[in-house]
């Protein structure tokens, strides 16, 4: 990292760097309860929540606010780690940082998402960062749905409900300079924002009409009545309806062009 880089006010360049055996050193210090160990294990580890927020930058979320909240993963990290299983540090840090990164993201969502289902999905993470931890490697989901045990679906299911919204803008591919989005893969040709546009400016046009207004042209274009006949059913003169039906229709047209 070159340069002075500040994220919640620490100059990121002069992070200290620690190797393995100072780490596992540290570790057995700090939970012998040295205090001072570890202190110097978060601060050696800041590199590592660095390296974490790194792939949920770029979402709109502020990266002091995940860079924080990444340290809150670190120090639980820390704070639970077991020196005495074969694991490195950062095999068990890694998971538990995303997790609480991944939690907070959950929690300030627009999405809503009820709490039972809520509660199996951060279950099921819980799980997996375990899992992973003691393995090594991330877990199947069927081995998960064993361990909550529940239906696979179910997990599957509540895991599904807390991944991030993804933006129809979203670019999925690039092609000669020319992204294509997530919109153009799902949009409805027959629907496009300009159809959508002008019937809403159509919806507005005719609420300006009177009732009368409505009701003429309503049997005249949608159910194919003659001028004379719409006279008829209204109890006005066919002069009256054709200066009406134009006066409405001019109307219309002038609030579309505006």
């Amino acid at each position: 990292m070159q340069g002075k880089v500040e994220i919640s006010c620490v100059n990121t360049a002069k992070l200290p760097r620690l190797t393995g055996a100072e780490t596992e050193a540290l570790l057995v210090k700090a939970h012998n309860g040295d205090a001072h160990a570890r202190d110097a294990l978060i601060q050696g580890n800041l590199r590592l929540v660095l390296s974490v927020i790194q792939k949920f930058i770029g979402r709109g979320e502020n990266a002091d606010d995940l860079f924080q909240v990444g340290c809150v993963g670190l120090i639980k990290a820390i704070d639970n780690f077991d020196p005495t299983h074969e694991v490195r540090f950062s095999t068990y840090g890694v998971p538990m940082i995303s997790g609480e990164i991944r939690r907070y993201l959950r929690d300030n969502s627009v999405m809503r998402v009820s709490r039972g289902m809520r509660d199996i999905a951060y279950r099921a993470l819980q799980v997996k960062e375990r899992l992973t931890a003691e393995r090594g490697q991330e877990p199947e989901l069927d081995e998960i749905a064993r361990e909550l045990e529940l239906p696979r679906s179910e997990v599957v299911m509540a895991l599904d409900a807390i991944c991030d919204p993804v933006s129809l803008y979203e670019p999925v591919y690039t092609d000669s300079g020319e992204n294509i989005t997530v919109m153009d893969q799902v949009g409805d040709p027959g629907n496009t924002d300009e159809q959508w546009l002008s019937q809403i400016a159509l919806s507005e046009a005719l609420r300006s009409l009177t009732p009368r207004e409505k009701r003429i042209l309503s049997l005249r274009f949608f159910d194919g009545r003659t001028q004379m006949e719409v006279a008829e059913e209204i109890g006005i003169s066919q002069a009256q309806v054709s200066r009406l039906e134009k006066s409405a229709v001019e109307r219309i047209k002038t609030q579309l062009a505006g």
